[in-house]
């Protein structure tokens, strides 16, 4: 009797969690290790898996991406809970923590895998990316035009298991030491009413 209730409480909470209306955004700013860490830690923000999209060469390998030899960027693909983060405020923090000014590259980063890139998943994801860029233009919160693609989602492949949690896991690395982690500080500084507890 007790079994069967607590799988009956464990079915419910799973059709609550499953009944939900979380979205997904597509995002290439750089180096996916960087904005993996950056929306981890955003409140809102269910899931974050680095991968790639945007290239015409089924299951790339980083390698390949990396080679340039199948189009694909670096993303981040984010599961987020639109009650508590707008798609809006998901491309603030992009924008914010990446540059989208520079074409094909983030810093030392260069190669068209670096691009920006949003891949959106709906026509009102589509819009909202449209105006987000506008009205960075018009506050003209960089001095360069912003050169970001916004582009219909299509595929994502999953990035091979030793990029996930990347930056939590290689915290003494090198990169993690010099790139990764000042934009953490960054993003918890301009951003710290909206980071998880």
């Amino acid at each position: 009797m007790r079994a069967s209730i607590f799988i009956l409480i464990f079915l419910t909470i799973t059709n609550i969690i499953m009944a939900k209306n979380f979205e997904k955004a597509t995002l290439g700013g750089g180096c996916f290790w960087c904005t993996e860490a950056v929306y981890l830690e955003l409140n809102g923000v269910i899931d974050v898996m680095p991968g790639y999209s945007g290239g015409h060469v089924k299951n790339p390998s980083y390698k390949e991406v990396c080679a340039e030899t199948t189009g694909h960027a670096e993303v981040v693909q984010i599961t987020f809970d639109p009650e508590v983060v707008s798609f809006s405020e998901i491309l603030e923090v992009f924008f914010i923590t990446h540059d989208p000014t520079t074409l094909n590259r983030q810093g030392n980063d260069v190669g068209t895998q670096y691009r920006s890139a949003v891949f959106y998943h709906s026509e009102k994801q589509k819009e909202v990316a449209e105006k987000v860029i506008q009205l960075f233009e018009e506050e003209k919160v960089y001095e360069e035009l912003i050169v970001t693609k916004v582009t219909e989602f299509d595929k994502f492949y999953p990035a091979e298991d030793y990029h996930v949690n990347y930056f939590a896991r290689n915290k003494n690395q090198g990169y993690c030491q010099f790139i990764v982690a000042p934009k953490m500080e960054k993003f918890r500084k301009i951003f710290k009413e909206k980071l998880k507890e």
